[in-house]
Formats: structure tokens, C-alpha cells, sequence
């Protein structure tokens, strides 16, 4: 049996108590914000506010058996460890939902339904965008769209917006309302966006370019004590006609900070050059599908 680490140990541990944090983080924005106010969201929860309108089912009790299902259906595609953590996030997802939903049953937080919309998608949007960058998800069309990722490279945000378009507009048969169909649009696209700057944020990554007379010492410490990738390119000085080797790098958005302090302990001179990419595919970053 394999031993773990304290690291290992560690880094599990904060995983799933930022997936439970953002899974908290949705089902307050729902609860409080779009269900009192009858406003709908997609997804599977979306789903489940169409049930619970129509036929007072609570939230948490109809996501949780959707999910389920959907997890039965994607187990070959997407693999065990995909489907266990899955139906453990539909699980503490329920949870907080009956926790949250019969407090907030009354009333929202706030009166203005276009606070609503926006205060509610946007604490869904940055909850749901903190869960998949920890590696969970809130279950229902996560699955779906993650089994389309598996073979497509589409943005979350826009696979979602397509979905959740036909779920929204399907709510006015039963709410019969047609600003709250209106709000239910703008909260879409508010959880949208956010949940769209919240997952790139987080993949955000770096191209460094280091000019320094101790490049293969600095390319050297990234590699240990980073355990990053360097390589080393011939450049010449056209000033000082003097042949240089140049450090490349290509970083995630939390390695940056430790690259640069990495750089000024062994060369405070070096000249650098830092530029965002718009992606990149390869080992230890995202992978290629076509």
C-alpha cells in the first residue's frame, strides 16, 4: 500500500476544503439571492429550482439524484476518480443547500430582483469557478461539458451559456413571468462571465525571458527548487558584442511571484522580460485536442 506524504496529505486536505468553500459560495447565491426571488439559473440546479417551483421539491434533494444519474452516465468516459469526486461534491453540495435554502426561503437578502440577478450569479459564478480549479465541480452540465472537454477545447463559459439558455427559457412555463425571465437571462450571463475570469485567472500563464550573466545558475535553481522546466537560448549582445545565453520560461500564475524572488537572490541585475500567454499546451499544462 502506498504511503503518503504529509504533502500529499497536505494539499488534499486544502483541496476539498476550497472545493466545500466554493461549493458553499453557489448554494448562498442561489439560496439567497435567485430562488426567493424566483430568478433561475442553468445547470442542474436550475433544474432542480424548475422542480421546486413547480412542485415544492427541495433543491438539494432533486440535484443530488440528477447528478447521480449523470455520474452513471459519464463513468466510462471520464473515469473513477472524476465520478468519485463527483458524486462526493453533489453530496456536500446538497448538504449546503439544505442548510441554506430553508433560511432564505422567505425572502432574499436584498428587495431589488436586479441586485439579485447579479449579487447571486456572480457568488455562484466565483464558487463554481473555485471548485473546478481545485478539481470539483458542482456535478449535472459540469459533466456534460466535461465530457465535451475531453474531446473539444471550449470555453466553460460558452458550453454553459448554450445550455443553460434552453433550461432558463423553459422556466417561464412554470414561474409565468416575464421579468423574471429577463432577470434569469442577466444572471446567466453575469454567472457566465464571472465564472469565465475566475477559471482563466486561476490557469492564467507567464513567458519569462532572462538575460543574465548567471543564466544557467538561475535555470539551474528553477529546475530543483521549482521543479520547472528552463531552457537556454544563444543570444548575442548587439551593444556589448558579447554572446549570452538567454533563460526561457514558461510558468503558472503561482510560480511567478517564487520566479521572480528566485531571479534577484542570485542576480539583481538581470534584465526580464514577462508576458501573459493565451495558452499552453504541452506537459504539466493543458492538453492539445483538436
Amino acid at each position: 500500500m502506498k504511503h503518503l506524504t504529509f504533502k500529499q496529505v497536505y494539499n488534499e486536505i486544502e483541496k476539498w476544503i476550497v472545493i466545500s468553500f466554493g461549493l458553499a459560495l453557489f448554494a448562498v447565491g442561489w439560496s439567497a439571492f435567485l430562488l426567493p426571488s424566483k430568478l433561475m439559473g442553468g445547470g442542474v440546479s436550475g433544474i432542480a429550482s424548475l422542480l421546486y417551483f413547480a412542485f415544492k421539491i427541495p433543491v438539494g434533494i432533486s440535484s443530488l439524484v440528477i447528478n447521480l444519474l449523470l455520474v452513471a452516465i459519464a463513468f466510462k468516459i471520464l473515469g473513477k476518480k472524476f465520478s468519485f469526486t463527483t458524486i462526493l461534491c453533489s453530496f456536500i453540495l446538497s448538504l449546503f443547500f439544505s442548510i441554506f435554502q430553508p433560511i432564505f426561503a422567505a425572502q432574499p437578502l436584498v428587495a431589488d430582483k436586479f441586485l439579485c440577478a447579479w449579487v447571486g450569479s456572480m457568488l455562484a459564478g466565483v464558487g463554481v469557478g473555485l471548485a473546478l480549479n481545485y478539481d470539483g465541480n458542482t456535478g449535472g452540465i459540469d459533466i456534460i461539458i466535461m465530457i465535451i472537454n475531453h474531446f473539444r477545447n471550449i470555453s466553460y463559459g460558452k458550453l454553459s451559456l448554450m445550455i443553460n439558455v434552453l433550461i432558463i427559457g423553459s422556466s417561464y412555463f412554470i414561474v409565468k413571468d416575464i421579468e423574471c425571465l429577463v432577470y434569469s437571462y442577466v444572471a446567466m450571463l453575469a454567472y457566465t462571465i464571472t465564472c469565465d475570469m475566475v477559471i482563466e485567472g486561476y490557469r492564467q500563464t507567464y513567458q519569462f525571458m532572462i538575460f543574465s550573466s548567471k543564466s544557467v545558475e538561475i535555470s539551474e535553481k528553477i529546475n530543483k527548487e521549482l521543479h520547472r522546466g528552463a531552457t537556454l537560448l544563444k543570444g548575442y549582445g548587439s551593444y556589448t558584442k558579447e554572446e549570452k545565453e538567454i533563460v526561457l520560461v514558461i510558468a503558472h500564475r503561482q510560480d511567478k511571484g517564487k520566479i521572480i524572488k528566485l531571479i534577484k537572490e542570485i542576480d539583481n541585475t538581470a534584465f526580464i522580460s514577462i508576458a501573459k500567454t493565451s495558452g499552453v499546451f504541452g506537459k504539466n499544462f493543458d492538453q492539445l485536442r483538436l
